[in-house]
């Protein structure tokens, strides 16, 4: 395994990552349980879910290979608090079971629209970190009558949107490099099958190497209110991100004009991973965009 780190530096990165999420994880995972919890049918596959709290009701979607808790264990406390948090497991991660079905930022998108329907939920704010960013951004577009405000974080709608180094990062993977890594010791803890792993790495290691692009007209025709959160060093393009606030009708002089609907924060000294651990920071912009 050192050998192999040493020859495929994005590799090492990717393992690293890992290894900081998951151990932020087991010692700081949130003791709190849903109220609620279960299976969705939605486009031929059963999605699992958590609803926490009461109150307006707001949507959260993981980054790839993560579980809720991977993902969301510190916030979810925080936010169950005056909302209801809804927190789904897209397909193939973790209490969702690995599917055959073709993955698609469409049909990912409509799952959470199938979700919505199952809970009898009208309209609700959604929230998306990483690859969750950009099913929510495809939400947005596809779904814009049961949005009420978007949250992106570390994330974009485009592959251009990230630097051409995260772009090639999984060029090269084999699932074998994720063995024995804290992200299949967290897959093997809630998966409904674990001898499916390797063919949900294969299928993700696949699903980022293909390009997508939601569309700059698409996002340019967004009427909610969008929240743009992103570290100084996250892998994201500044100059893309700079050019998606425009398109949501940020990134003016509001001295002159009235200030934008849409909202962009830019968190120093965080790169991806370390971002989503800034618990109060991020809870500070939701709860300021949210009201």
């Amino acid at each position: 395994m050192n050998n192999l780190l040493e020859k495929n530096s994005p590799l090492k990165f990717i393992l690293l990552i890992a290894v900081i999420v998951v151990t932020a994880y087991y010692s700081n995972a949130q003791s709190l349980k849903p109220s609620k919890s279960g299976y969705a049918s939605a486009n031929g596959i059963n999605m699992y879910y958590e609803v926490y709290g009461e109150g307006k009701p707001i949507i959260l979607l993981h980054g790839a290979f993560y579980t809720i808790d991977l993902n969301w264990a510190q916030l979810i406390p925080e936010l169950s608090k005056n909302r209801k948090v809804i927190a789904i497991e897209m397909q193939g991660h973790g209490h969702t079971a690995f599917s055959e079905r073709p993955l698609s930022i469409t049909t990912l998108a409509s799952d959470v629209e199938k979700l919505m329907d199952y809970l009898k939920i009208d309209s609700a704010d959604v929230a998306g970190y990483s690859m969750g960013g950009t099913v929510a951004y495809q939400f947005a577009v596809q779904s814009p009558k049961r949005l009420r405000k978007l949250v992106i974080i570390s994330s974009t709608y485009k592959s251009e949107g990230w630097l051409p180094v995260i772009n090639g990062a999984f060029k090269d993977f084999k699932p074998e490099f994720f063995d024995n890594t804290p992200l299949q010791t967290a897959y093997d803890a809630v998966a409904p099958d674990k001898t499916k792993w390797h063919s949900f790495i294969t299928q993700m290691i696949a699903f980022a190497d293909v390009p997508f692009n939601v569309g700059d007209s698409n996002i340019a025709k967004i009427t909610a209110p969008v929240l743009l959160i992103s570290g100084d060093n996250d892998g994201l393009d500044k100059v893309e991100l700079m050019k998606t606030y425009q398109l949501l009708g940020g990134g003016i002089a509001a001295d002159i004009g009235q200030m934008p609907a849409s909202q962009l924060a830019i968190v120093p000294s965080q790169g991806h991973v370390s971002l989503m651990m800034q618990t109060t920071t991020i809870l500070n912009y939701l709860n300021g965009f949210l009201q």
